[in-house]
């Protein structure tokens, strides 16, 4: 009895459940211990499924917190010594390809000036030469062909790439508020909105007792490194040559793109903050210290090195404002800038710099610190620029208009009284309202084709008020802080009338002159004074003389187009005008573009007065000759041999001293064919302006990158 009885206790005792670590659903409601493992013996004996809920997460704000943030940093941290890794290896291998040819190894190609471009490595490890995809270990027939390399700059294969390879889903303090959209979420809208949605349905069905947490801001991602160096950091540009070209822009050239703040962007911070900017700049600052000399070799490193990165944007958000500015630069002092002007637009765009103005009209109490506030300067500063840049390219070529959101530039003024306003943001300003009177005034004139009513007259009459009230206006503005014979207020009054030219030129596209009525032709006589006069500011202005040579093409394609104007006057209205007083300002305009380096527009206007000196009779020769230089590069195509059998239809060819060169005769001659269709013969009774602006008025250029100089020719295949 005793033996059973200790038995009894051991017995029972085995059937107690141990205490588990967890507990199923069914012994947690019945409060029995479980053995914390499926099955357990209480579900097996009761014949019920044994089922174990996951644990719920605590602290889950805590982990989301400063666990999370320190996670982040440590991978930024990562990330930023895996591109210096790239970057020491990039060094090396340009090392090793410049060292293995001077040690007797075998000679090697030199290397394109992409930074970043991928390079495949043989057994050896020497680069194996890229063509275009296809495998170098091809057949006997492949290994005589060769391909030419890609152009431009690849991306560098991390995330810190130059101006936003890989996008950005932090907000910033220019873009994105906590009261907006993140960019991320642009990409999927539905989603986006779906999820905005549920969150208010769930916020709305548990309404909380506690009060409610205020939203911090999300904190902003810093913005990347450069990864693309400057010219100086690469030891293409000394730091003395670098500071001479610099001193050279802002001497002139950002008074035509009122783009910078002298005493905010300086050569040191705009060399830390922006390598594509600064090199654009030294590129068209090489440009003009060449004047109409041969360009120097740090104009083609310059404009390589700039070109090159503005290539590596082009599949990539961009995450700095100052890449719009560098954009922009390349767009302006080049002759086809409608497409790189197009893109500087829709990267302002993902930028939200067309939001600027507006936040820094708004008053709504809200703090900002002085970074903010110069972010916010600057961004309206180039957003202004960029809207009257590509409303002019659209009105000056016939393209159209692609932004038409006045509300962006309604509050422009603001930034005249700003603390942080430069200098030149009058220049802005004005540029800005005239483009706005000039897009609305095209709008209305443009769909007539020269069927000018009574409606259409009214309506010039009331344009040419409203660019006086125009002038007078912004004439105040600049009387404050600049006397009378200062170069902007000489703009000024050049712009005023090459705008009322322009809006009679509009309105009389495709009228013939012996067709025209009374009212007509007092329009074309009206424009022959807007003409003339400015032309007389832009010849007897010493300012505005010296100044030309910084000017952008727009305000070169203002002068030459005055004086084709008179011209075309003067074939049409021989007994009606001074033809001597006429030919002599063309003349000296000619004689002027040719100094400035601008022979696209000098030549157009010197054909124009041999023409029109053959249909009036007067002798051949000018009376301000030009130096004793052959003619434009980019016109070599257009010379012809004298022997060359011309159309008959065509008028006969011009000889070079009839066009004021000193050049041989026997050498050749200019082939008339060449001429655009706007200053031909059978075109000299349209007045108005072509339906492809400035691109169907002057010669066009035999090479396709943009900028004149020896450049090898760009392929058409696309």
């Amino acid at each position: 009895m005793a033996a059973e009885a200790a038995e009894s206790p051991q017995q029972n005792s085995a059937h107690i459940p141990k205490r588990g670590a967890r507990a199923c659903t069914s012994c947690r409601k019945g409060k029995n211990r479980c053995e914390g493992e499926a099955p357990c013996r209480r579900c097996q004996a009761s014949n019920i499924p044994c089922i174990f809920e996951k644990p719920e997460k605590k602290n889950a704000q805590v982990m989301s917190g400063a666990s999370i943030e320190r996670l982040a940093r440590l991978e930024g941290q990562y990330l930023v010594m895996q591109s210096q890794m790239i970057g020491m290896q990039s060094s090396l291998d340009r090392i090793l390809s410049a060292v293995q040819p001077q040690n007797g190894g075998p000679s090697m190609p030199p290397p394109h000036p992409g930074m970043y471009m991928e390079v495949h490595r043989d057994a050896a490890g020497m680069p194996i030469q890229h063509r275009n995809g296809f495998d170098p270990a091809g057949g006997p027939a492949d290994r005589g062909r060769s391909f030419p390399p890609l152009p431009g700059f690849a991306p560098p294969p991390h995330k810190y790439a130059n101006y936003g390879i890989v996008p950005s889903t932090a907000a910033s303090s220019d873009d994105e508020s906590e009261d907006t959209l993140p960019r991320a979420s642009l990409n999927a809208p539905i989603e986006a909105l779906q999820g905005l949605a549920n969150a208010a349905a769930e916020a709305a069905a548990a309404p909380s007792t506690e009060p409610p947490r205020v939203k911090k801001r999300k904190r902003a991602e810093p913005i990347p490194r450069n990864a693309f160096p400057h010219v100086v950091e690469k030891g293409l540009v000394t730091d003395s040559e670098a500071r001479e070209l610099f001193n050279i822009f802002f001497a002139g050239c950002h008074l035509f793109i009122p783009l910078f703040d002298p005493s905010y962007d300086t050569y040191e911070s705009l060399m830390e903050r922006s390598p594509w900017t600064f090199d654009a700049i030294l590129a068209v600052a090489g440009k003009i210290r060449s004047g109409n000399g041969p360009l120097s070799p740090t104009f083609y490193k310059c404009l390589e090195e700039a070109q090159g990165i503005a290539r590596s944007s082009l599949f990539g958000p961009v995450v700095r404002k100052e890449a719009v500015q560098g954009m922009l630069l390349l767009a302006a002092w080049s002759t086809n800038g409608w497409l790189p002007s197009g893109h500087a637009m829709r990267m302002a765009l993902d930028l939200g710099l067309h939001r600027a103005l507006e936040k820094l009209a708004e008053d709504n109490g809200k703090y900002r610190t002085e970074e903010e506030e110069r972010n916010l300067v600057v961004s309206a500063r180039i957003w202004l620029c960029l809207y009257w840049f590509d409303h002019q390219m659209s009105l000056g070529t016939g393209r159209p208009i692609v932004l038409r959101d006045e509300n962006t530039i309604r509050h422009c003024r603001v930034l005249l009284s700003h603390p942080m306003a430069s200098p030149t943001d009058v220049r802005l300003i004005s540029l800005v309202e005239l483009i706005a009177h000039k897009t609305q005034i095209y709008d209305f004139l443009a769909p007539l084709n020269g069927q000018v009513n009574n409606n259409a007259l009214a309506l010039i009459r009331r344009a040419n008020e409203a660019l006086d009230d125009w002038w007078t206006g912004c004439d105040e503005l600049h009387r404050r802080t600049m006397d009378q014979d200062s170069l902007l207020r000489k703009v000024l009054a050049g712009e005023l009338h090459y705008a009322k030219l322009w809006l009679v030129c509009v309105a009389l596209r495709g009228v013939a002159w012996d067709k025209m009525p009374f009212e007509q032709r007092e329009l074309a006589f009206q424009a022959k004074d807007s003409a003339s006069n400015c032309l007389a500011i832009f010849l007897n202005s010493q300012e505005y003389r010296a100044a030309l040579r910084y000017a952008v093409h727009d305000s070169l394609v203002t002068a030459a187009f005055s004086g084709l104007f008179l011209l075309k006057m003067a074939n049409l209205f021989p007994t009606e005008l001074d033809l001597g007083a006429i030919m002599v300002q063309v003349e000296q305009l000619a004689q002027l573009l040719s100094e400035v380096a601008a022979e696209r527009y000098a030549l157009t206007l010197r054909i124009m007065l041999a023409n029109l000196r053959r249909k009036v009779g007067i002798r051949s020769g000018i009376n301000t000759p030009v130096p004793t230089i052959p003619p434009p590069q980019f016109a070599e195509n257009m010379i012809v041999s004298p022997t060359f059998h011309h159309d008959p239809n065509m008028p006969p060819p011009f000889t070079m001293e009839e066009l004021g060169f000193a050049w041989p005769n026997d050498r050749g001659i200019f082939n008339s064919s060449a001429i655009p269709v706007w200053l031909q013969e059978q075109s000299l009774a349209d007045l108005g302006l072509p339906v492809n602006g400035s691109d169907g008025i002057f010669l066009q250029m035999a090479g396709k990158n943009g900028w004149t100089g020896d450049f090898a020719p760009m392929p058409e295949a696309w």
